[in-house]
């Protein structure tokens, strides 16, 4: 079998649409000033499936370079903290305004802690604050 007809490996990520709204509807959330977390546990996900994230970044954040950096960065910090967390769980992200100059100003890293205490909140999992940033 050649390389072009191998399934490629899932990302881990939530696309559809109505996977979305399931998780707004039915999941839990807590926000700060720059981002807002839902989580919801998934009833028909096969047992020991790993957490998948959803990240959501309007216009009102920024340009594209702006968004796409904030995306990029929400999903290397939740790539980190994605073995804490419980299994078969949907997580969406939303970023809200003024989260690309708090980026900007404080890096990384320090967006990284605040996603981490806002997992911890939502998910009631302590041990999600002691992962490396």
């Amino acid at each position: 079998m050649d390389a072009l007809s191998q399934p490629r490996p899932k990302r881990g990520r939530i696309s559809r649409s109505a996977d979305f709204d399931a998780v707004y509807q039915r999941g839990k959330s807590a926000g700060n000033r720059h981002l807002v977390v839902y989580v919801f546990a998934r009833d028909d996900a096969p047992k020991g499936d790993p957490a998948r994230l959803g990240v959501s970044v309007s216009k009102k954040v920024g340009g594209a370079v702006e968004r796409n950096r904030v995306k990029r960065v929400l999903r290397e910090q939740f790539a980190q903290v994605a073995a804490t967390l419980p299994t078969c769980v949907d997580v969406v992200v939303i970023a809200r305004p003024g989260c690309a100059e708090y980026l900007e100003e404080q890096g990384s890293a320090v967006l990284g802690t605040r996603l981490r205490e806002l997992l911890a909140r939502v998910t009631g999992v302590d041990h999600v604050l002691d992962a490396t940033a």
